[in-house]
């Protein structure tokens, strides 16, 4: 089922989560574990996806399936063209939801992976750390009520959620996260009888060996590069963004910026003029843009007449 996060990225990354949805006919009855869809019932996709996350629903895959890409087989192409361009080199899905399939197989680097991009966005953070949930529940008086099987929730200082995962053919398997002094740590453990406790020392090894280290704040300035034939001699550069990365305990990350030697007038304020690295033990583990922080004319006739009558009126 750690399948899922996949099936979950996809739905992220294509979908209003607020859109309500009808429930087709092939998602309903569909083995192992389930929400009880009824075919015709309407719920929002953030109602399926908490039923995905939090019960395993396999009918909950389903169904986004055939609503994201109209049947199930192109779904689960659209998510291994997905996971390629993130780098995973060992993943192919046959199945929107991890039931054994021939040809369905991924690793664990390349569920870290997954995951890594999947906790970026906020509706997919929100949902795989929630303990609870209850959705409608078409045709009884009660709501379902869906409660999260990662038990890290309510032990692991930090813990993010994420999904756990069983078949007879994989074990227990645990996609985990926790964030701790703006360190995220992303793993994974497949076939561990002990998945709980090795994630948690997995995590508590991770938090030990590395910080996270910002080297340029938001908005910080990082310089000046000339200007060719402007009105002023200089431009100062600036981030828009932090850079900072995961560094091991006890080295010194260093930052090197690369600019050009000059820049031809005109220069537009906020025009990316260059890039920040952040490098650690010669690796380089973040970079961000470089901005032009001001607008820089290029010198005109007016310009050298104002600056002649400047000095000729100058006592």
């Amino acid at each position: 089922s750690t399948t899922k996060i996949m099936t979950a990225l996809v739905v992220c990354e294509q979908c209003n989560v607020l859109d309500r949805m009808r429930i087709p006919k092939e998602a309903v009855g569909i083995e192992g574990s389930s929400m009880y869809l009824k075919e015709g019932e309407v719920l929002t996709i953030q109602e399926l996806l908490y039923g995905l996350m939090l019960q395993s629903g396999n009918d909950a895959a389903v169904a986004i399936a055939e609503h994201i890409a109209g049947d199930v087989d192109t779904f689960c192409r659209m998510m291994t063209r997905r996971a390629e361009e993130m780098g995973c080199e060992n993943t192919l899905f046959s199945t929107p939801h991890g039931l054994p399939a021939a040809n369905h197989h991924t690793t664990a680097s390349d569920l870290a992976l997954i995951t890594r991009t999947a906790l970026q966005h906020p509706d997919f953070r929100r949902i795989v750390a929630t303990k609870t949930a209850s959705i409608p529940w078409a045709g009884h008086p009660y709501n379902r009520v869906l409660n999260n099987k990662n038990k890290l929730l309510s032990t692991y200082e930090g813990a993010l959620g994420v999904k756990t995962g069983y078949t007879r053919a994989a074990g227990r398997c645990l996609v985990f996260a926790a964030e701790r002094n703006g360190m995220t740590v992303v793993g994974c453990v497949l076939n561990d009888p002990d998945w709980f406790r090795d994630a948690a020392q997995i995590m508590d090894d991770a938090f030990a060996r590395f910080s996270m280290v910002t080297m340029l704040e938001e908005n910080e300035s990082a310089g000046l590069v000339p200007v060719e034939n402007g009105e002023k001699e200089h431009v100062s550069v600036y981030t828009k963004n932090a850079l900072k990365a995961p560094v091991k305990a006890g080295t010194l990350p260093t930052v090197e910026t690369v600019l050009p030697s000059v820049l031809p007038a005109p220069v537009e304020q906020g025009m990316q003029v260059g890039e920040a690295v952040l490098f650690d033990e010669g690796q380089a583990l973040a970079r961000v843009p470089l901005y032009a922080g001001e607008s820089v004319a290029k010198i005109s006739f007016r310009f050298h007449l104002r600056r002649i009558l400047a000095n000729w009126a100058a006592p």
